[in-house]
């Protein structure tokens, strides 16, 4: 076990340093939900309401609504309150055991003395052991301030976390209150009933079926390899922990368009100061044109003329000549296709071709 917290019993005058661990465990196996179509994992986002976008963890802050305004509390506001800061196990009375309704028990943890000599720590044992009485505490854990009862079990301390008077509800059902007449025999009956089906508590006798079942169902799967690969279950990861989402298909559109070079963006001219063979992205993907015939221009391209005006090749500007000027910036042909003018295309791929003949 793990000590999930360290702190001192106040005991009159006595300090009793303990560290604390949980008394319980959940044994439930543990589900995530996955979508029925692929198997994928859901996955929670925290979005914000008001400028949409996903928040990380690290940026959310508490906040408390009151008749239609709403109080944010930081994280350094809520570590300021003296309760949350103490350390100390405070008794403040001693009560019979009997005392102490069962519905108040919460939550239950081992004490474990945290001290070279756990005499401190004995002496508060025996006298609990002595006077058969239950310590009635105070304590702060995990941003709450609780109540609650410490006593013996197998020995050791435990402190058992109790609910708030306030937190238990009042049990009122007019049902309860209708006079109903039961007789001598059916009160001898019951009891009877009772005597037969008494017996001492084990709880070793008793299993959880539900989880026992639901062991089985899944290993009779595992067997009959009816089971994703854990690893096709998860989506694209967050990117940079700042909590976005990668879109699959932009994903993949990414990976193609760097893979072909980059795009129509990075069709940067070689350094001899022709432009690339390869076409752009977008205008690989048709539907813009004559771009195919914008591609077959890029050999007429490479003609003496063009080699010439190298220093203009480079700068994006036409290939130099008089008549390339004219035509409406032939060599643009790369621009055009970017900013989505697909209908000039073709005119500036023809009047490209007609120059570089004219210039052969």
């Amino acid at each position: 076990m793990r000590a999930i917290w360290k702190g001192a019993i106040a005991f009159g005058l006595v300090n009793v340093p303990v560290k604390v661990y949980s008394a319980t465990e959940d044994h439930d196996i543990s589900l995530h939900q996955v979508h029925n179509a692929d198997g994928g994992r859901i996955r929670y986002q925290r979005r914000c309401e008001v400028c949409s976008e996903i928040v990380d963890y690290s940026d959310i802050e508490k906040a408390y609504e009151d008749d239609g305004r709403t109080v944010i509390l930081t994280k350094e506001e809520l570590k300021s309150i003296p309760a949350e800061n103490s350390h100390e196990i405070e008794v403040v009375q001693f009560v019979p055991s009997d005392q102490l309704d069962p519905v108040m028990f919460e939550k239950s943890y081992y004490l474990e003395p945290d001290s070279k000599s756990p005499k401190a720590y004995m002496l508060l044992r025996r006298a609990l052991e002595d006077t058969e009485r239950v310590a009635v505490v105070q304590f702060a854990l995990r941003d709450k301030t609780r109540l609650g009862a410490l006593r013996i079990r197998d020995d050791v301390l435990m402190l058992q976390a109790l609910l708030w008077a306030d937190e238990v509800r009042e049990a009122a059902f007019p049902a309860l209150d209708t006079s109903i007449r039961i007789s001598a025999q059916e009160r001898e009956m019951s009891a009877a009933l009772v005597e037969s089906m008494a017996s001492d508590f084990e709880p070793e006798q008793f299993t959880d079926d539900y989880q026992a079942q639901l062991r089985q169902l899944i290993e009779a799967k595992l067997e009959k390899g009816d089971a994703l690969d854990t690893e096709e279950t998860f989506g694209a990861e967050a990117e940079g922990g700042n909590g976005e989402v990668i879109d699959l298909m932009e994903a993949l559109k990414r990976s193609l368009d760097k893979k072909r070079g980059g795009g129509a963006a990075a069709q940067k001219p070689s350094e001899d100061g022709s432009d690339e063979d390869e076409p752009s992205g977008p205008a690989a993907r048709g539907g813009r044109g004559k771009t195919a015939g914008a591609s077959k221009t890029s050999t007429a391209a490479k003609t003496s003329t063009a080699s010439k005006s190298g220093t203009a090749s480079k700068s994006g500007a036409p290939s130099g000549t008089g008549t390339a000027t004219k035509t409406g910036t032939a060599a643009k042909t790369g621009a055009a296709a970017k900013s989505g003018t697909a209908s000039k295309t073709g005119t500036a791929a023809k009047s490209t071709a007609k120059t570089a003949r004219k210039g052969a």
